[in-house]
C-alpha cells in the first residue's frame, strides 16, 4: 500500500511543478491556459509542494491567497497522510 501512495504523490508533485511553469509560459503568451480549478485540486489532493515551489520558481500565482492556502493544505496533508503510512 505504501509505494504505490509515495509514487503518486511524488508524480503529483512533479506534475503539478511543471504544470505551473507551462501555465506561466501560457499566460505570457496570451495562449490557452491551464484551468485554476485543475491547478487547486491537484495541489489539494497531493501536488501541494509542488504547486508551492512551482509558484516560487516561476512566480507565477504568487499574489493568489487562494494558491498558497491550497496548496500549503495539500502539502500538509500529504505530510499527514505520509506520517501515518510509514511509521
Amino acid at each position: 500500500m505504501r509505494d504505490p501512495v509515495l509514487v503518486y504523490f511524488i508524480l503529483a508533485n512533479v506534475f503539478l511543478f511543471i504544470l505551473m511553469g507551462v501555465d506561466k509560459k501560457k499566460a505570457r503568451q496570451k495562449a490557452w491556459r491551464i484551468p485554476e480549478r485543475n491547478l487547486l485540486l491537484l495541489g489539494f489532493f497531493g501536488g501541494g509542494l509542488g504547486g508551492l515551489l512551482g509558484m516560487h520558481h516561476f512566480r507565477h500565482k504568487t499574489k493568489h491567497l487562494s494558491f498558497k492556502v491550497v496548496f500549503t493544505l495539500g502539502t500538509l496533508l500529504t505530510g499527514i497522510t505520509s506520517y501515518f503510512l510509514f511509521i
